[in-house]
């Protein structure tokens, strides 16, 4: 039997070629940090579900993002958790509020630290919805007021871009609009376009404990099986504004993640959520992977899928160990 002339093995045999031939790669450029701001001084406790995740205090925010910044990562996002919660989220959209004071004193310590808001109401309503509920209802465009209010107190408070994760109708539009009519015409939106009805956000809702009361959000999250909807989802978001478009979660959904790279020539992130992160976690803590492995593989695949941005929880152990990686 004739060998064919082409060995593939003639490029894996040394480390060297290896690394000539690589497709994909990482950097600390394509990370951004997910952060939880809670209401306090001097708070940082871990979140029990997120091993290493804390809830910070806006002071404590702040040298958290020095060290961000050191590693060499360029943004952070921050969610909010608030002193009290209400039928309509008043304190998402409140000038005092924890991420408004976070926003302040980061941009003070870290002025080139970009920083990036979500906009949502699920952590600030009695009821976890992301939305105004009337009955059992969401009610869409009741809610695109309170997100336009949302956004403009996180710009007002020096915020640099921001994210409606909320995925109400027309959202993106409302809130381009509003800023604009305040004169931040400048600030982009990164949209949560395709943000599905996952399992995997389990830990996120314990750290920012907002489960909701009754039903779920299957009435607004997309359903898993469905593909061509996630695209009509991102095209609706690029004719609205959006800047950015995300894909969330990235692992169970690479495909979505590649199928939108191939529909849109704006930048792609993609959000490595808490049940991603805490599943290698878990299964590193139980000795059943190498954890430093898993993870740049992980990260790797997302990028690999057409991700130019990686929002994860990983982000700075994984700038410590891109150095270590070969592969």
């Amino acid at each position: 039997m004739r060998f064919p002339a082409y060995r593939a093995r003639r490029l894996r045999e040394r480390q060297g070629w290896r690394r000539l031939v690589q497709e994909t790669t990482l950097s600390p450029s394509d990370f951004i940090y997910p952060m939880f701001i809670t209401p306090g001084s001097r708070v940082r406790q871990e979140i029990s579900s997120l091993p290493g995740q804390y809830h910070l205090s806006a002071d404590m925010a702040v040298e958290e993002v020095k060290d961000v910044a050191d590693h060499g990562i360029p943004a952070v996002l921050l969610f909010g958790l608030p002193e009290s919660k209400d039928a309509v989220g008043r304190e998402a959209y409140s000038d005092v509020g924890a991420v408004q004071q976070a926003i302040r004193g980061m941009k003070k310590a870290v002025p080139d630290l970009l920083v990036i808001t979500d906009v949502c109401l699920c952590e600030y309503t009695d009821h976890g919805h992301c939305g105004v509920v009337e009955g059992e209802h969401i009610a869409n465009d009741a809610t695109l007021d309170l997100l336009c209010r949302t956004a403009l107190s996180h710009v007002e408070a020096g915020a640099d871009m921001v994210a409606p994760s909320d995925m109400m109708d027309g959202r993106v539009q409302a809130i381009r609009a509003s800023l604009d009519g305040k004169g931040y015409a400048q600030i982009p939106i990164m949209a949560y376009a395709a943000k599905y009805a996952s399992t995997f956000y389990g830990p996120f809702r314990e750290a920012v404990q907002s489960a909701p009361q009754f039903g779920d959000r299957r009435s607004y999250q997309m359903a898993p099986p469905n593909a061509r909807e996630a695209l009509r989802e991102v095209r609706l978001d690029i004719e609205e504004g959006a800047d950015i478009v995300m894909i969330k979660p990235a692992l169970p959904y690479l495909d979505i993640i590649a199928r939108a790279r191939q529909t849109t020539d704006l930048p792609l992130a993609a959000y490595n959520v808490s049940g991603e992160y805490a599943m290698i976690k878990a299964a590193a803590a139980n000795g059943w992977l190498d954890e430093p492995r898993a993870i740049l593989e992980a990260l790797t695949s997302i990028k690999r899928a057409g991700a130019d941005m990686i929002l994860t929880y990983h982000a700075k152990e994984a700038v410590r160990l891109l150095p270590t990686l070969d592969w």
